[in-house]
């Protein structure tokens, strides 16, 4: 994770400390930027990061800009300002989004440890 800039804050003895919850690398950071300026996104819309029901395996993620809710727990990512919901966290912890290019097309990959598998497509998971 040498490219993998991590949220920061001071920890706590029940929950995980930020440096344990969320990564971004630096490629994912710099077209989270890209894509804000060029949809000239709000400053007061954050990047929400997203777990939802549903794909064949089970889950899916959901990443897209939004207005922070007072539920919400904000980070602040490889510089990237992050708001994501508590139980969509629970599911999230250790992760690192990535930004990836192929032959196949591109898009944000997540890297979570907590998968036990996905489906065929690769577009849900299963915990």
């Amino acid at each position: 994770m040498s490219d993998v800039a991590i949220a920061s804050s001071s920890p706590s003895p029940s929950v995980p400390s930020t440096e344990q919850l969320i990564g971004i690398t630096t490629l994912a950071a710099s077209k989270v930027n890209e894509i804000r300026a060029a949809e000239s996104i709000e400053p007061s819309q954050f990047l929400r990061l997203r777990v939802v029901g549903g794909g064949c395996a089970g889950f899916s993620y959901d990443l897209y800009f939004d207005e922070a809710t007072e539920v919400d727990r904000h980070l602040t990512v490889n510089g990237v300002q992050v708001v994501v919901d508590e139980m969509s966290l629970m599911y999230l912890i250790g992760t690192e989004i990535d930004y990836v290019e192929g032959l196949q097309g591109a898009g944000f990959k997540f890297n979570n440890p907590n998968v036990k598998s996905t489906c065929g497509c690769g577009s849900s998971f299963q915990v």
